[in-house]
């Protein structure tokens, strides 16, 4: 693997069993793939524990997908991590069900005998929280979208969580961390008459990517660069743009909210 995994799922069972059950999970069928191969790579542990992971931003999101179904196959936790942004997200699964954890996923992976590729140069969090997520969503304000996401934690959200701004486009969702986590997905499969924008691009624009999703399911991608293996419809355009800038203005996102500053 030549880039430092994004995302990646740690599981027991055999690993021909997880990949067929992970192409299952994505929709995809083993042995139709391009010469680039599947968005995802197994990375064997040295017990019951092995990896699948995967490199590219875009993807960011197919390790909820993967967890949830290898969970209802797997007698032990399942965990789920992305690290495309900053802080990181560690998640364990049972049987369909995700609890959020603390534990720093490095030292998780180790700790089950699946340590995550990559070397610690490039696995800084320095390196990886250039990375931010920004979403527009059509057919949603500000107060219905902190209900739907108030209501799926369980609790109020805390101050400077998200930035909720309505604006004549539509809702701007983005965070003072650097990370929506999946509040997109949570407002798309809650109000699924809505249709999410989600936005994941480096502070100069030179890796760009969005993702359209209705009823929490995406259905279309524009990545720049292009994307060797897309998962979804590609798009060529967004709104009729096919620059970053003038997709983020057609969006009503400003581009200074990707930048780390």
């Amino acid at each position: 693997m030549s880039r430092w995994p994004l995302w990646a799922v740690l599981a027991s069972g055999e690993p021909a069993w997880l990949e067929n059950r992970t192409y299952d999970a994505l929709g995809l069928e083993k042995g139709e793939e391009d010469e680039e191969g599947p968005p995802f790579e197994m990375s064997l542990g040295s017990g019951r524990y092995h990896a699948i992971v995967g490199t590219n931003p875009i993807d960011v999101g197919a390790e909820i997908q993967i967890a949830k179904e290898l969970s209802l196959g797997c007698d032990e936790p399942v965990y789920s991590i992305e690290r495309a942004n900053d802080p990181w997200t560690v998640m364990s699964w049972q049987k369909g069900t995700p609890d959020v954890l603390e534990n720093d996923p490095e030292s998780l992976a180790k700790s089950l005998g699946c340590p995550l590729p990559g070397d610690a140069k490039s696995s800084s969090r320095a390196a990886m929280s250039s990375l931010r997520k920004v979403a527009m969503v059509e057919g949603v304000g500000a107060q219905e979208a902190t209900r739907v996401l108030e209501e799926d934690t369980g609790e109020s959200l805390t101050p400077g969580r998200y930035r909720l701004e309505d604006t004549p486009q539509g809702l701007l969702i983005a965070s003072g961390t650097g990370d929506i986590g999946y509040a997109d997905i949570t407002v798309s499969e809650r109000i699924p008459n809505a249709t999410v924008y989600a936005v994941v691009a480096s502070p100069d624009l030179d890796e760009f990517f969005v993702t359209v999703r209705r009823g929490g399911e995406g259905v279309e991608e524009f990545a720049q660069p292009p994307d060797d293996f897309p998962r979804l419809r590609v798009a060529s355009d967004i709104k009729g743009e096919r620059s970053p800038d003038r997709i983020l203005a057609a969006l009503g996102i400003p581009a200074e909210w990707f930048r780390n500053e």
